[in-house]
């Protein structure tokens, strides 16, 4: 399927081909780690890694977005923030909405009975405060944490544009504060074996303050690369030998995590080295120096491009399949097997084609639509690929 057809943010601009895999990587690791979830595993318990994937959507969206607001500042204008919150909206509430409706309308279809916030917590897209896993649509917790940032970082990119020490303090602030923080919350914690996980969600997985990094490292690039030309030259310059000390530093993290009980360490250090790990293979994904942002990947453009609808559906069409495969925890005491062992690679299959094609369906049904009015409604003014 043709890419630039089926998405019309690209019918007058070319994809970014090092973007589009990064995207498509993050969506396909945060699959395959929540249908762990629900029974369908890999070998070696690899896809206990996959929640990084939500830490590489953060870091993108922090660039992305961070460059749309920065352009027109970079060029001496102002931001247009009606334009701004407008094309927000028309992209990210249409199928939200759907997909809650779904959530709330029809309690059969949910992954768990239980909806651990009501209704308006996530109307109001704040859904991941006092949040605990284990329920229906917890997932949408990083929904929360975006909306939150898109609807600050306009105010305080306009504050530091009227204070340049800001653009220095305000980023320090923030990322050492939410390291102070996490110290603070993980020693308030602390039990005799560690952190609890339970505590562990709700202080410091899900809570926006807590989990700024990644956004906090993609605006800055996105800084950089609009204000200082000769220091973002540097960076690219020197993608090629960023990669191997990202993923090492990304390896590292997770090694960290892999102590039988949450440590203080582990909650205060994970998240921000994670973050700078994802916000250098970013710019490697752009450099002219590596072949990432040359050469398209078949399909990566494709999986970019349905990437929101995926992670919304996921786990509803996850359940459908349990049910389908009568796996699910009721059918299991009730004595029922399984039609196929759900780590085998036809359930595997099964699983990840059903999430991509009712992904497919609610972005060309609902989310394309949407964005096709956004073109006519509130067209972009500058070039980026958010």
């Amino acid at each position: 399927m043709n890419e630039t057809v089926i998405d019309p943010r690209f019918r007058n601009r070319e994809r970014q081909p090092g973007l589009d895999l990064l995207r498509a990587l993050a969506i396909i690791v945060v699959v395959i780690y929540h249908a762990a979830l629900f029974g369908f595993k890999l070998p070696g318990r690899i896809d206990r890694f996959g929640w990084i994937g939500v830490d590489l959507f953060f870091v993108l969206s922090g660039y992305l977005i961070g460059g749309q607001l920065l352009a027109p500042l970079a060029r001496n204008q102002r931001i247009n923030l009606g334009r701004f919150f407008a094309r927000r909206a028309f992209r990210i509430m249409p199928a939200y909405f759907v997909v809650l409706a779904i959530y709330f309308l029809l309690p059969s279809w949910r992954e768990y009975p239980e909806m651990s916030q009501p209704l308006w917590k996530f109307l109001l897209s704040v859904q991941n405060i006092g949040l605990h896993g284990g329920t229906a649509f917890s997932h949408a917790w990083s929904l929360a944490v975006e909306d939150q940032f898109y609807l600050l970082l306009p105010f305080i990119l306009l504050f530091v544009n009227r204070w340049p020490p800001g653009a220095m303090i305000v980023p320090f602030v923030i990322v050492f504060g939410g390291i102070a923080l996490r110290a603070f919350l993980a020693y308030q914690n602390l039990g005799a074996d560690g952190v609890p996980f339970r505590g562990f969600q709700a202080w410091i997985y899900y809570p926006t303050w807590t989990r700024l990094d990644p956004l906090v490292f993609g605006v800055a690039l996105a800084a950089v690369e609009k204000f200082q030309r000769q220091w973002w030259k540097r960076l690219m310059d020197l993608a090629i030998w960023l990669w191997l000390p990202a993923l090492g530093l990304i390896a590292f993290a997770l090694y960290l995590g892999e102590s039988e009980n949450l440590t203080v360490t582990v909650c205060i250090w994970q998240f921000p080295f994670i973050a700078v790990g994802m916000a250098a293979l970013l710019i490697c994904a752009i450099s002219t120096r590596l072949p990432f942002c040359r050469i398209a990947i078949p399909g990566a453009a494709f999986i970019a491009s349905i990437a929101y609808s995926t992670y919304l559906i996921q786990k509803l069409v996850m359940h459908q399949v349990l049910q389908l495969l009568h796996a699910t925890p009721e059918a299991v005491k009730a004595g029922s097997t399984p039609i196929i062992a759900l780590t085998s690679v036809w359930a595997l299959v099964l699983v990840e084609v059903c999430v991509y094609a009712a992904a497919t369906l609610l972005f060309l049904a609902v989310e394309r639509p949407f964005l096709q009015l956004r073109k006519r409604l509130a067209p972009r003014k500058y070039a980026l690929q958010k």
